[in-house]
């Protein structure tokens, strides 16, 4: 992805937009070490990726877009798991707070086994929240929620936001991120389309509407009814 090129400014909610097989995936995997680029330079919560990678991977929570959770660890065990491995103290009252507003309190006990598509996404969240990292790259976080999970995720990645952690959501429900996002991203077959404010962005190509998905259309040329609705995991 050589014409990958971008800065998020800190404390910014940025969407990471594109077509189905974009790269979104492969961006946000490469920012937090997951994947190897192949050229260029990767600098993530003010480290160098090539050689910081562990303080990269310290300051920085990657929610994938189907959470790996341990089948055989409880929902506050694996809270309990983070918190050991990253060296978070007193971590027991933010856990509780975060299962509450994640309305996982009944489920603390339960095994991640037995959890729902939805539940899971929550928990993986819920741990990336407790260790409060500076960047957050969040990869298709919506997926399984409902309604009022949702909304609680906007609500929290806001505050998230207003802490000073730097947000990058990876989304193909634009009407979701249209209203929480203030950065874009636009990429399409590798390449940035446009990386800019989002106000920017609506005010250049969101014609009459001003709407993102008026902008993703304009930039990435794709037709309005080959994409509405699709869901990729590229």
């Amino acid at each position: 992805m050589g014409g990958t090129s971008f800065s998020v400014p800190a404390g910014a909610v940025a969407a990471l937009v594109g077509p189905n097989g974009a790269g979104k995936t492969t961006t946000i995997r490469t920012l937090c070490g997951i994947l190897r680029p192949t050229s260029g330079r990767l600098r993530v919560a003010d480290a160098d990726l090539a050689s910081e990678p562990l303080l990269v991977k310290k300051r920085t929570a990657y929610v994938p877009d189907d959470p790996p959770l341990f089948d055989t660890l409880t929902v506050i065990e694996h809270l309990q798991f983070i918190a050991s491995a990253y060296r978070v103290m007193d971590w027991r009252a933010d856990a509780d707070l975060l299962l509450q507003r994640f309305n996982l309190s009944e489920k603390a006990n339960t095994l991640a086994s037995e959890l729902s598509r939805g539940m899971r996404q929550k928990v993986a969240i819920a741990c990336a929240y407790l260790r409060q990292p500076n960047v957050l790259l969040l990869d298709e976080p919506m997926t399984g929620l409902d309604p009022p999970s949702i909304r609680t995720l906007k609500q929290t990645i806001r505050e998230q936001s207003q802490r000073g952690a730097t947000i990058l959501v990876s989304s193909h429900l634009l009407s979701l991120v249209d209203d929480l996002c203030d950065f874009l991203v636009l990429i399409r077959g590798g390449n940035v389309v446009f990386s800019g404010p989002m106000i920017e962005a609506r005010s250049q190509f969101g014609g009459v509407s001003g709407s993102l998905e008026e902008v993703f259309f304009r930039l990435t040329g794709e037709s309005e009814d080959a994409e509405v609705g699709a869901v990729s995991d590229d």
